[in-house]
Order: C-alpha cells, then sequence, then structure tokens
C-alpha cells in the first residue's frame, strides 16, 4: 500500500486493509458478510476484489490477496479453509440454438456428449470440484480447449464448440443473448468457502471468518 493511501485511511482511524478475492461473481449476493464485517469492525476497510480464473491461488501466495472466495475441495499445504459462506446448484451454459436448449433441465450424463472449457493449472482435485471428471454413471467427461477466463467459456461456449458447467448465479449475473443457462439435476452444489495463507493469517483474516461462522451458510 502506498504511503499517501496509509496516511488518508489512518487520518479516517482504519488501520487495516482486508483484501477479499472473489472468484464467483456474485459479489451483491454475499452481501451480509460484507456488511457485518464492516459493521463490527470499522477500524478496518474491507477490499473486494476479482481474483484470477487461472491461478487462483496466486494472489493469495504473492500476497495481493489475504482471503479468497473460492469453491471446494482445496487440498493445498499452504492454505487453510475456513467456514462455507454458500452452496449453488449446478448451470451448463450453451449456445442458444444446441440440440440441448430443447429441454428445460439435463443430466450430467447429456452433458457428457459435449467437450467442457478446460481451464489450464487447475490441479486435478480442485478442477475436478467444478467439473468432475466422470458422471455417477461411469462415463468420461472429455475437456476440450484451454481457457484462461470465464468470457473464453462463454464465447466458445456460443459457438457450439463446447459447453461449461457453471454455479447457478451466472443466470443472474452473466447474461448474455447467445447463451443459453440450463438446470442440470444429477450434480451436487458447488460449495464456495473462505481461505487463506495459514502463516498470513492475522486478527482481520479472524475475525471475517468468525463473521462467516456466525452467519452461516446463506441460501443463494
Amino acid at each position: 500500500m502506498r504511503r499517501l493511501e496509509r496516511a488518508h485511511l489512518a487520518a479516517r482511524g482504519i488501520t487495516h486493509v482486508l483484501r477479499v478475492g472473489m472468484l464467483p461473481i456474485n459479489v451483491q449476493d454475499l452481501r451480509p458478510y460484507w456488511d457485518t464485517f464492516r459493521t463490527r469492525h470499522p477500524q478496518w476497510k474491507l477490499q473486494i476484489q476479482h481474483a484470477s480464473f487461472v491461478d487462483p491461488f496466486a494472489g493469495l501466495r504473492r500476497g495481493d490477496l489475504d482471503m479468497l472466495v473460492c469453491w471446494l475441495p482445496v487440498e493445498e499445504p499452504d492454505l487453510t479453509v475456513g467456514p462455507v459462506l454458500f452452496a449453488e446448484p449446478r448451470v451448463v451454459a450453451v449456445a442458444t440454438d444446441h440440440e440441448l436448449t430443447r429441454l428445460t433441465t439435463v443430466s450430467l450424463d447429456m452433458v457428457a456428449d459435449f467437450q467442457h472449457a478446460n481451464p489450464p493449472t487447475w490441479t486435478d482435485n480442485w478442477a475436478d470440484g467444478y467439473v468432475p471428471s466422470h458422471t455417477r454413471s461411469g462415463r468420461r467427461i472429455e475437456r476440450g480447449p484451454l481457457v484462461h477466463n470465464t468470457e473464453e467459456a462463454l464465447t466458445l461456449a456460443s459457438t457450439g464448440d463446447l459447453v461449461s458447467l457453471f454455479p447457478a448465479h451466472m443466470r443472474r449475473y452473466w447474461s448474455r443473448p447467445d447463451i443459453a443457462y440450463l438446470s442440470v439435476t444429477d450434480i451436487d452444489a458447488l460449495p464456495y468457502a473462505l481461505v487463506w495463507r495459514s502463516e498470513t493469517e492475522n486478527d482481520p483474516i479472524r475475525a471475517f471468518a468468525r463473521v462467516a461462522a456466525d452467519i452461516g451458510t446463506l441460501a443463494i
């Protein structure tokens, strides 16, 4: 943080900035957490920002972020997993003229007939949390072209080159005229939790985790 910014914050009685990165885009849905933290701890500033889609834990490890909201499971030896904030049903993004759009809901076995977006650098277990490697019946889900952000995944889906699984809030926060979102009926809700570097845990991080635990898991 720049010296001038620190001076301005100090003049307002703010002694620390807690930077929380978001992998989901539903920032507004999590307002109960933000508002409660700010009410309980006016001496600390809460800063919400997007995290990298390609290497989401890099911001924590570089020190650019203090906490991260991301889906589970997270099995990284240097990271602590805190309370779950919400868990969402799943949808699949397809082109509006895709053959699946004749249906209102689909199964993962139906979706497995098509290639899925394939983000680089994700560890296997974390990637499988987002897009399972197999359906419940044992069919393999094929990963297609590499994508580096949500926009790329949606663009490829809109051309019919692939389909892409997402949490259901994408319907509200990322509507496009060339994309249809279909409910997937046989996949578990995707849980999102707070994560932070164990060695950098401090009072603001613990305080935010307590807020999340007190409020509990939101119904999104």
